[in-house]
C-alpha cells in the first residue's frame, strides 16, 4: 500500500499550469507595481525562498526591474553564518544581488520564535527603507497557510484569523507580499531540482518543541485531498475582505483622525470592529482589544478608559466623543533622534539639531503654557509629544513651538504601528 501523501494542498487554479505562469498570475493580483520595480526578497536559504528568488528574478526581466535578496542570519547556531554566506554565493550565481542582515541581540529563551520573527521583520523593514524599496516578498506557501490556520484554531481565533495569512499586508513604509500561498512546497522543490539549484535545510524546522514544527511533523502523513480546505480558506478570506471594507467605510463616515494623535467620533452606535480599530490606533497598540471588551461600549458609547485610550465627550470640539491617549499609559521619554518612534505613535521626521541630551516625552504639565493660544483641550495638549533639553522645553511640533529661531523646526508625524483602516485583506485565489 502506498503511504498517504504529505499535506500539500493544490488549488485547482494552479493545477497543471507551469509554476512561472502561476507565479505571474499571483503577482498580477498583488500589484500595482511602479515602472521598472525594485523588489526585496526575504531569503532564508531554504527551498521555498530560493525558489521565490528565481521566480522573482525571471518575472522582473521583461519588466525592466531589479531585486535584492535579504538574507537574515539569526546568529543562534555556529553554522548559521556559513549558511548565510553559502546562500549569498548561490544567489550571486543566479544573478541576484544579496545582502546579509545579522541579528546581534537575539538570544535563546522563552518565546524565541516570536522574538525572532519580530526582530527579523524589523531588520528587513529597515533594510528596505534604507534602499527605498516598497515591496518585500515572503516565501510562505500553501503548507505554511494550513499550519497557520491550525495554530489559530488552537488559539481560539475568530472569523478574521480563520482567513489565514494575507496575500498582501501594508505596513507604514512597506508592502509585504506572499505570492506562493496557493503553491505546495513539493512543487517549489521540484522547480529547484529541475533548475539545478541547491538549498539549505534549517535544523530548527525539525525542533518539535515549537508549535509550528510540531504541527508540520503531525501533518507530514496527512492528506486533505477532497476536503475543500483551500476553498474554505479563500471563502473566509473573502468574508474578511468584505467586513474590513465595511468597517473602513463606517470609519470614513463617522471618525476624524487628527495629526495630534486623537480622534473625533460622531455620536451614536458604532460597529465593534470600527471602535476597536480606533482604540488600537489612538493607543498605538499592535493588536486590537478583544471584542468582548468593546461590544458594550460600541453599542452605547460613553466615557470610559480602555487599552490606554480615554473616551470622553468632545465638548467644544463638537458633538460626539474624543478618543485621546491615556496620559498615564504614555511611554517613557526617549532620545530625540531622526526616525525615532515615540509611544509607538509618533515618528520624528526631521533632525532639529537638538543637543545630545534632548528627549521626546509628553508635554504634560507644560500644557498650561499653551491653553490660551491653542484650541485643543487640555486632555489633548498634555499628551502631545514635546522635545526637551534638560529642563528646557525646546520644541512642541504640533503647536509650532520652538525656543530656537524659526528655521530650527521639528516635525513629529502621527504614524501608529497599525492604521485605523489599512488595505483590506486580500484572500488567496
Amino acid at each position: 500500500m502506498n503511504p498517504r501523501p504529505a499535506l500539500n494542498p493544490r488549488p485547482a487554479t494552479s493545477a497543471g499550469a507551469p509554476l512561472p505562469t502561476v507565479f505571474a498570475a499571483a503577482m498580477d493580483r498583488l500589484g500595482p507595481f511602479e515602472p521598472n520595480p525594485t523588489l526585496a526578497i526575504a531569503v532564508s536559504g531554504g527551498a521555498d525562498s530560493m525558489a521565490l528568488a528565481i521566480l522573482v528574478r525571471d518575472w522582473l526581466r521583461p519588466r525592466g526591474g531589479s531585486a535584492v535578496a535579504l538574507v537574515v542570519d539569526h546568529a543562534l547556531r555556529a553554522a548559521s553564518a556559513d549558511e548565510a554566506g553559502l546562500t549569498i554565493a548561490r544567489l550571486s550565481a543566479l544573478g541576484l544581488a544579496a545582502r546579509r542582515l545579522t541579528l546581534t541581540t537575539l538570544s535563546r529563551g522563552p518565546a524565541l520564535a516570536e522574538r525572532a520573527r519580530i526582530m527579523r521583520y524589523d531588520v528587513l523593514t529597515r533594510a528596505c527603507a534604507e534602499a527605498g524599496i516598497l515591496h518585500l516578498l515572503l516565501g510562505h506557501h500553501a503548507a505554511d497557510q494550513v499550519e497557520t490556520l491550525a495554530m489559530r484554531v488552537l488559539r481560539g481565533s475568530q472569523t478574521h484569523g480563520l482567513a489565514g495569512m494575507a496575500a498582501v499586508r501594508e505596513t507604514g513604509p512597506l508592502r509585504l507580499l506572499r505570492p506562493l500561498l496557493t503553491i505546495e512546497p513539493v512543487r517549489l522543490r521540484d522547480f529547484l531540482t529541475a533548475a539545478g539549484v541547491d538549498w539549505v535545510e534549517d535544523p530548527s524546522n525539525q525542533d518539535i518543541r515549537a508549535l509550528r514544527p510540531r504541527l508540520r511533523h503531525g501533518f507530514a502523513t496527512a492528506s486533505i485531498a477532497g476536503t475543500g480546505l483551500p476553498e474554505a480558506l479563500a471563502a473566509a478570506g473573502r468574508l474578511r475582505q468584505r467586513e474590513e471594507a465595511a468597517t473602513a467605510a463606517e470609519l470614513a463616515e463617522r471618525a476624524t483622525i487628527r495629526p495630534e494623535g486623537f480622534a473625533l467620533l460622531s455620536p451614536g452606535r458604532i460597529g465593534t470592529a470600527a471602535l476597536s480599530a480606533l482604540i488600537r490606533t489612538i493607543g498605538g497598540a499592535a493588536y486590537p482589544s478583544s471584542p468582548a471588551q468593546i461590544a458594550e461600549l460600541a453599542a452605547q458609547p460613553k466615557p470610559a478608559t480602555l487599552a490606554g485610550v480615554r473616551i470622553l465627550p468632545a465638548g467644544r470640539m463638537g458633538e460626539g466623543f474624543l478618543l485621546v491617549r491615556e496620559e498615564a499609559a504614555i511611554a517613557a521619554a526617549m532620545p530625540a533622534r531622526q526616525g525615532a518612534i515615540w509611544d509607538h505613535r509618533f515618528r520624528l521626521m526631521t533632525d532639529p539639531d537638538c543637543p545630545g541630551d534632548a528627549l521626546i516625552s509628553r508635554l504634560g504639565p507644560d500644557a498650561a503654557r499653551f491653553r490660551r493660544s491653542s484650541h485643543l483641550p487640555s486632555v489633548v495638549l498634555r499628551t502631545l509629544p514635546a522635545i526637551r533639553s534638560g529642563k528646557t522645553l525646546a520644541f512642541v511640533p504640533h503647536l509650532g513651538y520652538g525656543c530656537q529661531e524659526n528655521d530650527m523646526r521639528a516635525i513629529m508625524l502621527f504614524a501608529p504601528e497599525k492604521p485605523v483602516a489599512g488595505a483590506c485583506f486580500l484572500p488567496q485565489a
